[in-house]
């Protein structure tokens, strides 16, 4: 891991390349320095918020009912945020009750085909009455959950992502710092690089906050926290607005949270190389000498005809069956672990 004075020694800035935000005077003019046109890169287009046209057709159908009993969730509109789905809570609620009362529908038609469709292929015309309503009433259940939640695991993800490339996101910024730039620069830098993933959508968030809304950084800042699904991320956030508010260098404040950073992760390797560890004892007792002990057994007992029936089906399961889905599991958690 690269030491914070040798990531500072290695990335050189010229701080003439960086300008200072320019503050107005009070005896400038508002229409100078006020709310302006700012003019954008060449062939920059913007980016507008088309919906796909089942969701217009939902916005059309259902919309008129969300507004007029104004259903408002919060909840909902954080997580629209903070997984950056671009659609408004309103609009989101009617697609989700379109699709609900679609899946309704579709439950109750295919409902009402189960029981032929049992009765004349398999001669279970009883359950028709049973799974027809399971089937009616876990359709809409499901789709309304489902839909409903997806924004919030989808922000969820985002906050894991976030975590995931703050240390090293916090390297950049601090090696900023280092340069004296100001911070609405650092993190207008750190848009534009893609290398830091979900952090820097964050940033880009930021800098339009600051450069297209007029927003001061501060307060784009604090926007910033309350959207970000990272806790990690929000503390750190709100650490930049208390020590500028307060009058404090920033400079010693990202030093610190680097080293804090850096620290939290060589303990989250070594929590993750001690539950390796752990998964290469079990895979070795349940996956190598459980079977194998067993086989023998088995192989032990059919010889002297103590068991009962012919053991040789019951080899060919754990040698075909039981050790291959063994083996296929402890990938699978130790894929799942390499990935958080």
């Amino acid at each position: 891991m690269v030491e914070i004075d040798d990531a500072f020694e290695k990335l050189q800035f010229k701080r003439e390349q960086f300008i200072a935000t320019k503050r107005a005077k009070p005896s400038d003019r508002i229409e100078t320095y006020g709310p302006h046109i700012v003019r954008l890169p060449k062939s920059a287009v913007p980016s507008y918020l088309n919906l796909s046209p089942y969701k217009q057709f939902c916005w059309r159908v259902m919309g008129p009912v969300v507004k007029r009993k104004k259903m408002q969730d919060d909840q909902l509109e954080r997580d629209l945020l903070g997984a950056h789905m671009k659609i408004r809570s309103e609009e989101y609620l009617a697609f989700v009750l379109m699709s609900t009362i679609i899946a309704l529908v579709a439950g109750v038609i295919a409902a009402i085909f189960i029981g032929p469709v049992l009765d004349a292929f398999l001669g279970m015309g009883w359950m028709l009455y049973g799974s027809g309503a399971l089937v009616a009433v876990l359709a809409p259940v499901v789709t309304y959950f489902g839909l409903k939640t997806s924004p919030g695991m989808t922000a969820s993800s985002r906050g894991k992502k976030i975590d995931k490339k703050l240390p090293d996101a916090m390297s950049f910024i601090a090696a900023m710092s280092s340069a004296d730039v100001n911070v609405d620069l650092i993190f207008k830098e750190l848009s534009k690089q893609p290398l830091y993933g979900e952090v820097r959508e964050e940033a880009e968030w930021i800098t339009r906050d600051t450069e297209l809304l007029g927003i001061d950084i501060l307060n784009a800042l604090q926007r910033a926290a309350d959207r970000t699904p990272s806790e990690a991320f929000r503390d750190f956030l709100q650490g930049v607005i208390t020590t500028s508010s307060s009058g404090g260098k920033l400079k010693p404040y990202f030093t610190s949270k680097l080293k804090e950073y850096q620290e939290g992760r060589k303990l989250v390797v070594q929590q993750k190389m001690e539950t390796l560890g752990m998964m290469a004892e079990s895979f070795v007792t349940v996956v190598v000498a459980f079977p194998l002990f067993l086989v023998v057994i088995m192989a032990i007992m059919a010889i002297m005809e103590m068991g009962a029936g012919d053991p040789i089906p019951l080899l060919y399961g754990i040698v075909g069956i039981m050790i291959p889905g063994a083996q296929v599991g402890f990938i699978f958690i130790i894929w799942l672990i390499n990935q958080d």
